[in-house]
């Protein structure tokens, strides 16, 4: 009876390891399933907003009010003048939501002044190759800055956080890692005379200009999509464990 007891213990200690393992897997594999699914509705609230027709900016009053969850990406036109003010460069290597950049280069922001004096920073596009060329970029921006007011059409976007690896940025290049206009804002005095500036900068899809620098452009969403191929990999290693305990079991039933 001893020798029974002493076997039955390893076999109840494995097989509640088992089932532990079990639950743990498929419920990774549960949550993947879910997350798919919480993606695909994502990608078409995402790509029902990049193709409306474009809305009017939101009123000033009405901006603390937005959020990315509700308004990332919402097309809107609106008319504003580019302030005489130095650009801002954000170093990019390619873009996720433009099919027609590949990098290297750098993304150029400028203040646009509205009608009501408030600023709206505008991501007025792709310049390539210019992290080593100041003056390339420099060039670019002042094309921009007629002193004219200008119809824009583009998409609201909201500041990114800088990850733990980001560089710092360059105040002296006026170069960013990072699309976080209002520190861009803070860092060369944008808002600078009692006006507000929008927590939210614009991404032009148009106008272009004639001569192409910088790109702006219309915008399309390519969320990576791999949790059904994930969900596989939990659920096969849950059935693994399974297998894996009933060969042991039976050789635990020989011996």
């Amino acid at each position: 009876m001893t020798g029974l007891s002493s076997r039955r213990r390893p076999v109840a200690g494995f097989a509640l390891f088992t089932l532990i393992m079990v639950a743990v897997f498929a419920g990774l594999g549960v949550w993947q399933l879910q997350r798919r699914v919480e993606k695909h509705a994502l990608i078409d609230r995402l790509n029902e907003r990049l193709a409306a027709a474009p809305e009017a900016l939101p009123a000033q009053t009405q901006w603390h009010t937005l959020t990315p969850a509700k308004d990332e990406f919402r097309r809107v036109s609106f008319t504003a003048t580019y302030a005489p003010l130095p650009d801002a460069m954000v170093y990019s290597a390619g873009s996720a939501v433009r099919d027609d950049i590949s990098g290297p280069g750098t993304w150029a922001f400028l203040p646009a002044q509205l009608a009501d004096g408030n600023t709206i920073v505008v991501n007025t596009g792709f310049v390539q190759n210019t992290m080593q060329d100041r003056a390339q970029q420099d060039r670019a921006a002042r094309r921009l800055i007629t002193g004219d007011p200008v119809q824009l059409t583009g998409y609201i976007r909201f500041p990114e956080s800088a990850g733990t690896l980001t560089p710092p940025e360059s105040v002296a290049k006026r170069l960013w890692f990072t699309r976080d206009h209002l520190a861009m804002v803070r860092a060369l005095g944008w808002g600078e005379g009692g006006k507000a500036v929008a927590p939210f900068y614009v991404d032009l899809e148009q106008p272009v200009p004639e001569s192409g620098i910088p790109k702006p452009g219309p915008l399309s969403v390519h969320l990576k999509d791999d949790h059904l191929q994930y969900a596989i990999t939990w659920f096969t290693l849950a059935f693994a464990v399974v297998v894996a305990f009933g060969v042991w079991w039976r050789a635990q039933r020989r011996a």
